[in-house]
């Protein structure tokens, strides 16, 4: 099992790079990581929630959890997600196939990756 080194998100960005103790860098987008969370909430019991509307979320923590994984929380509340090492690879090494399930998903619920309701702050 490879070990995450280091944790980097860029707030500017919002892009969370995960380094590899193998010289592996995988970058993510907050919303990949929230629509794919590990959570019970988003996994569900045999059968995974769809996840929508989350194009703008950000990370606001991350939390180690020991040697193995980072507890990641998102800026809409979503905080029960613990993202092991392994998954983390996993979630890079068949990030093309998941995005374009979630995507097709999304289409087949008639739904979308945009906010549902805009807020502008003044």
């Amino acid at each position: 099992m490879h070990q995450v080194t280091k944790l980097h998100y860029h707030r500017q960005s919002k892009i969370l790079d995960v380094h590899f103790d193998d010289g592996l860098c995988a970058s993510f987008s907050p919303e990949f990581l929230r629509v794919l969370s590990p959570s019970a909430e988003v996994r569900g019991h045999g059968k995974p929630r769809l996840v929508s509307h989350k194009k703008q979320v950000a990370i606001s923590q991350i939390l180690a959890v020991g040697l193995y994984a980072a507890k990641i929380v998102f800026d809409d509340g979503h905080n029960s997600g613990i993202y092991s090492w392994p998954y983390l690879r996993e979630l890079h090494q068949n990030r093309e196939a998941l995005w374009q399930d979630y995507l097709n998903r999304l289409a087949a619920a008639n739904s979308n990756r945009e906010a549902s309701l805009n807020i502008r702050q003044l």
